[in-house]
């Protein structure tokens, strides 16, 4: 009966290892990631990027086909050194296709560097207070997936119909969803990893860096929309 308890003792401490292991690396390979990004979004700014900013649709469409170009290679190859190398490629996309909002807030705002630090500083705000939330919270939260995935389809939904409705007030509403939505992702994501739901950490990555880059990303887009002062 000892041999046994030493046993089960013994196997949740390896699978605990096991998890604080994947969520370290976690933390470190998305550190990393924000390199490439500031990298991209720098890049972008200085060369005045512009992808297909006259035809809204047709960048949206590109750009979801490249992302999920990223999304299944990353996904083929994440057990190999491939996988990190993919997925930092993609942060460095992902960071081109912000500066065309960034160089946005630089330039209309006289404040513009102000609002891009607010909004960083909210967003590392968010990510902490979740990080925290997810070490704390002892409830199962997989339940929170599908509902969320219904939230963030409906939220891209109503990203493509404002391409052709140009309604200020709906898209400072979509920002504030996709606020509360990838910060409630934020949680799921981290919380998957801490349970070992999620044992791969290129792939716990790529989530949690998505959910911290649509929360920058909104969050810059309201702060600009309700806290942009013109020059």
């Amino acid at each position: 009966m000892n041999e046994s308890l030493q046993a089960a003792y013994s196997g949740s401490g390896v699978l605990a290892e096991q998890r604080n292991r994947v969520l370290r690396n976690t933390y470190w390979l998305l550190a990393l990631s924000m390199v490439p990004t500031v990298l991209g979004a720098w890049i972008g700014v200085q060369t005045g990027f512009s992808f297909f900013a006259g035809k809204p649709l047709i960048s949206f469409m590109v750009f979801m086909g490249v992302a999920f170009g990223f999304f299944f290679a990353i996904e083929k190859f994440k057990n190999s050194p491939v996988g990190v190398a993919l997925l930092l490629g993609f942060t460095f996309f992902m960071g081109l296709m912000l500066s065309r909002l960034i160089g946005v807030v630089l330039g209309n705002f006289s404040n513009g560097a102000q609002l891009i630090m607010m909004a960083f500083g909210g967003t590392a705000l968010v990510f902490f207070g979740m990080a925290t939330l997810a070490t704390t919270v002892k409830r199962d939260l997989s339940s929170m997936g599908k509902w969320l995935m219904v939230g963030a389809v409906m939220l891209m939904v109503a990203c493509v119909a404002n391409i052709f409705l140009k309604m200020p007030a709906m898209a400072a509403t979509i920002s504030a969803l996709a606020i509360v939505i990838f910060s409630a992702f934020m949680l799921y994501d981290i919380k998957r990893v801490i349970d070992g739901g999620e044992t791969n950490y290129v792939t716990a990555t790529l989530a949690i860096y998505l959910d911290i880059y649509n929360v920058f990303q909104s969050l810059l887009s309201l702060l600009g929309i309700f806290g942009g002062e013109r020059e």
